[in-house]
């Protein structure tokens, strides 16, 4: 894994290069174990490679002891929404926000739609919290 994609306010790099399905794989999975249980929000953008990367981290969480809410496509706004709207305890959003297309990446947030920085995912992911 790329530890270069994880930011200080998400997670970001070039599709497939970069980040990829099993990259969302692993960082949906982290997320999920994190909380255990609860719900998760789960939602994209319109980019090509979004649809495949939301479906990955769909697939990520058929383990999940808890509930997911896949919510479509929509913009990060309706998505910070959406997390307070069904008092979610986390939210991942396929997204790469500003950056060209060939880019793309994950914003993560806890309850209240509070941001999960990419630093805090890579420390869970190494496990050196």
């Amino acid at each position: 894994m790329n530890i270069a994609i994880f930011k200080a306010y998400d997670i970001r790099g070039k599709y497939p290069e970069e980040i990829n399905e099993a990259t969302v794989a692993r960082i949906t999975e982290t997320i999920a174990k994190s909380i255990k249980k609860g719900k998760i929000i789960i939602g994209c953008d319109v980019r090509a490679s979004s649809f495949s990367l939301c479906k990955a981290a769909l697939d990520a969480l058929k383990s999940f002891n808890g509930e997911v809410v896949p919510v479509g496509v929509v913009t990060t706004p309706m998505f910070y929404f959406l997390v307070n709207q069904f008092k979610a305890n986390r939210g991942i959003m396929v997204t790469a926000s500003h950056n060209p297309k060939e880019y793309n990446g994950l914003k993560m947030v806890k309850e209240g739609a509070f941001p999960i920085s990419g630093k805090e995912v890579l420390e869970l992911i190494t496990g050196n919290q």
